[in-house]
């Protein structure tokens, strides 16, 4: 049996889109002292409209609910100092992205948590 709201659909694809901050900043950390290595990065809260408008999308009437895979765009991030040697990672901010991503992943397993256990309370509403 799968249940699905709209809700859950979004949440999950909130936290696909925070475990990808995660991949990428830790491939950013991980590129440090890589010669010519440049941040990559996407826009975290235009990724996610453009998800929830997907999700709108899959849940229209005569829609089959196929899941699309839409990705961000991941680009290089600018305004970020370069070294000499053409790298412009910054530990200190991949540390701050890697914090709000592990916050917003933590957030959003909270509340799919949360609306799973809406939903079995309402499942299971007769039974108490």
């Amino acid at each position: 049996m799968h249940i699905n709201t709209q809700l859950s659909d979004e949440l999950g694809r909130y936290l696909d889109l925070s475990a990808l901050r995660l991949k990428l900043t830790a491939q950013n950390m991980a590129n440090v002292d890589v010669p010519g290595y440049r941040t990559v990065g996407f826009d975290f809260s235009e990724a996610m409209e453009a998800s929830i408008a997907d999700v709108d999308r899959e849940r229209r009437p005569g829609d089959h609910g196929e899941k699309s895979l839409l990705r961000p765009k991941v680009k290089n991030v600018d305004g970020l100092l370069e070294r000499p040697d053409g790298n412009n990672v910054s530990m200190d901010r991949e540390g701050m992205q890697m914090a709000e991503a592990q916050l917003e992943f933590r957030m959003g397993s909270e509340l799919i948590k949360n609306e799973f256990s809406t939903i079995l309370d309402a499942i299971h509403v007769d039974s108490k």
